[in-house]
């Protein structure tokens, strides 16, 4: 078939074919030329004497891949994150040597089911809302998933490092305690080839990691595969958060957040 071809996008939707191809063969008036670059029909051959046309392109945008995440202030559980600070310095407390994983001066739980437990029933209630709210937008509102969580505690000095959690449907975090000079946190972007362009900043096709600046009683939920890390923290009290993943129920329970 003759003619240009003028692609359409459709992105996210369940059973929508994700290009689509229609014909395009107009004329146009002043140069009797189709816009696949012929002669149209019944129309005369331009003169090689006749002026090249002036082009100024209006272009169509098309964001291929976006990427989402997610917040949310959860504010009518301000009032308990003080107990449930405490809750965390308890259990840090009884057992005081740190899992590791990626965090670095500072410590983590072994325990990778935290919001099991239940001090934190009001806390797993609102996550599990929020992934299914999310998973809803990513076309698997009916998935079935289980919630793996730690708790992550950066002293002076504390950071994670560059990482992944691979392998789930979301990840996510939960600010139980922000103090002035914490670490932002940083998200990487996915992009491997962008980092040798030209172009840099939070602009199209630019090179740019997203610093996010938390607060306690935020809640952020981000593609598992985003890598992010968390920049060194620098005050004398913790900076303490809950830490979790929306796993498939046949997903293995793994310790290497």
């Amino acid at each position: 078939m003759a003619g240009k071809f003028t692609f359409t996008f459709r992105l996210g939707k369940a059973g929508q074919t994700p290009l689509q191809a229609t014909p395009d063969v107009r004329t146009d008036a002043t140069t009797g030329i189709d816009k696949s670059g012929a002669p149209a029909a019944g129309a005369a051959n331009p003169s090689a004497t006749e002026p090249i046309p002036t082009v100024v392109p209006v272009l169509l945008s098309l964001d291929l891949f976006p990427t989402r995440i997610w917040q949310a202030h959860l504010d009518p559980l301000v009032p308990h994150l003080d107990r449930w600070v405490k809750h965390v310095l308890a259990m840090r407390a009884a057992n005081p040597e740190p899992a590791g994983r990626t965090v670095r001066q500072g410590w983590n739980s072994e325990d990778m089911s935290v919001l099991e437990q239940p001090d934190f029933a009001a806390l797993r209630y609102a996550i599990r809302a929020a992934c299914a709210s999310a998973l809803a937008e990513m076309g698997h509102g009916e998935r079935a998933f289980y919630l793996q969580s730690w708790v992550n505690l950066h002293d002076r000095g504390g950071f994670n490092f560059l990482h992944m959690h691979e392998g789930s449907l979301l990840s996510g975090s939960f600010y139980l305690q922000v103090p002035p000079g914490s670490g932002e946190f940083v998200f990487r972007d996915p992009r491997p080839g962008v980092l040798h362009g030209f172009i840099k900043g939070g602009v199209p096709n630019g090179h740019a990691d997203i610093h996010l600046t938390p607060s306690a009683g935020l809640l952020v939920l981000f593609p598992c595969w985003m890598e992010h890390y968390v920049e060194p923290h620098d005050s004398d009290e913790p900076r303490i958060t809950i830490a979790f993943n929306a796993n498939p129920p046949d997903a293995e329970q793994s310790a290497t957040r």
